[in-house]
């Protein structure tokens, strides 16, 4: 049993102006009964954190600042960021590395939300849900003929990227009667696709041949910019690219230009390159767009389980457990590392 305080920080942004949580539920209960675990909160909301705001801490639940090399350079304390979700562009993972501190993510909790989203957003698009909504708020209703839409059925959806939240996805539209979904994945078996009825293809027969381009794919220096302008130009004049990971991955001028010109149907974008976006998105002028601030899978069940799995890390991490979810493994090894955690676990 853990005889030490283990001090658990979360960052500001789960808290509004007067310190009440934003969210009903982030999976505190789990330590109702583990007085050892000690709850706090980061008292001002930084875009970085910043190094002085994690003194005395020996995990940190992080929702949106970004940790850099600063942030990490007094972790004599710190074993653990926990971020509150799967993506980590935010955090300089080699920087964590070297100050001995554990990365960890949430792998698997968003899987469900996020592919309820991006479906709910493939009907929403090629349905016209947007403009028919338009066309009886403002007595258009004659108008109705001409925005006729279109089905799943017979449809083919094309993924960037065949983690779980693509495989979720599929596995929900099983039931649409799609044709067989394409995906690009350089990191992914043939074998293993083909076993949950996936077919690998390059990048340019994706997009050709793709009706929903969807992108689950993470953001790093080999994705940034992946569907640029050569890529959105492969695409139907029909098709529909939707994205639920990061902004970055796709050249927002690019799409922008064949949104307004309708060489593309329509998109649905839930991130972008800057963010927040705390002006008028440009994109917002075009009717056959979809927008959302990235936080279109956002759902208390979500946030939920997401709670539990960062909780659940401090937790085992107090009770000298490996906890899940690890990005830098390595770390479990370095000397500097076991010091830190010895110093507070003890055996009763």
């Amino acid at each position: 049993m853990n005889s030490r305080p283990f001090n658990v920080l979360h960052t500001a942004d789960f808290y509004d102006s007067k310190g009440q949580p934003k969210y009903p539920d982030i999976g505190l209960p789990l330590w109702h009964n583990h007085p050892n675990i000690v709850p706090g909160i980061i008292a001002e909301h930084r875009k970085q954190i910043g190094p002085d705001q994690l003194v005395g801490s020996q995990g940190v639940i992080v929702l949106t600042p970004s940790v850099t090399a600063n942030t990490v350079s007094n972790a004599k304390d710190l074993l653990v960021i926990a971020r509150f979700g799967v993506g980590y562009d935010a955090v300089d993972v080699g920087a964590c590395t070297a100050a001995d501190v554990l990365l960890t993510i949430t792998t698997g909790a968003v899987d469900r939300p996020v592919a309820e989203a991006t479906i709910g957003w493939m009907i929403a698009l090629s349905h016209h849900f947007k403009t028919k909504d338009r066309l009886v708020r403002t007595g258009q209703w004659d108008e109705r003929s001409a925005y006729m839409g279109s089905e799943l059925r017979d449809r083919t959806l094309g993924v960037v990227g065949l983690g779980g939240i693509a495989r979720q996805t599929i596995r929900l539209l099983a039931a649409f009667g799609m044709k067989q979904t394409l995906a690009f994945d350089p990191y992914v078996r043939p074998e293993f696709a083909a076993e949950i009825g996936v077919r690998l293809v390059g990048l340019e027969e994706l997009c050709r041949e793709s009706d929903f381009l969807s992108v689950h794919c993470p953001l790093t220096s080999q994705t940034r910019g992946l569907i640029g302008a050569r890529e959105i130009a492969w695409l139907k004049p029909s098709a529909y690219l939707l994205n639920t990971a990061r902004g970055g991955i796709v050249d927002e001028d690019a799409l922008f230009d064949a949104l307004q010109s309708r060489r593309l149907a329509g998109a649905a974008l839930d991130c972008f390159v800057t963010e927040p976006v705390l002006e008028p998105s440009r994109f917002g002028e075009l009717e056959n767009v979809l927008l959302a601030p990235h936080s279109i899978a956002w759902t208390h069940e979500m946030f939920r389980d997401i709670g539990r799995a960062t909780c659940q890390v401090m937790l085992d991490l107090a009770c000298g457990k490996t906890p899940s979810g690890i990005v830098n493994a390595e770390v479990l090894n370095h000397p500097a590392f076991q010091t830190k955690w010895a110093r507070l676990i003890a055996s009763t």
